[in-house]
């Protein structure tokens, strides 16, 4: 991989790490006793009234899978920019192939070739 791939890739996945902090700040706050990217959804305070606190259950349960699904993104973000550091990045956890540029542009998280992917997912 060229050093302006790799420089590009770097700043793609450093966007997208700023950009789901954003979007968790919305809602939840960092964790400062975790270790990773771990946050903690807010439970939202509408008002005291049945309809309302109903509302903020079903508010709240929505942050938490949302929260879920954005911490899991957010670590494999902060994963790929570690195998970019120590010069890791673009070899297959698996297999240790290089994984095809396309499948880096189309996910730049990607830590597996296309076919350990099929085989782990049984598409072969």
């Amino acid at each position: 991989m060229t050093d302006a791939t790799v420089q590009a890739m770097k700043a793609r996945l450093e966007a997208e790490k700023a950009r789901l902090e954003a979007e968790l700040s919305k809602f939840a706050h960092r964790n400062t006793k975790a270790t990773e990217a771990d946050f903690d959804a807010e439970f939202p305070n509408i008002g005291e009234k049945e309809d309302e606190n109903a509302s903020e259950v079903a508010q709240f349960s929505n942050n938490l899978s949302l929260e879920d699904e954005l911490e899991k993104a957010l670590r494999d973000v902060e994963k790929a920019l570690e195998l970019l550091e120590q010069g890791k990045y673009g070899t297959c956890k698996y297999c240790g192939q290089v994984i095809d540029a396309r499948r880096l542009e189309a996910r730049p998280t990607s830590s597996s070739c296309i076919q350990c992917k099929k085989t782990l997912t049984q598409e072969v």
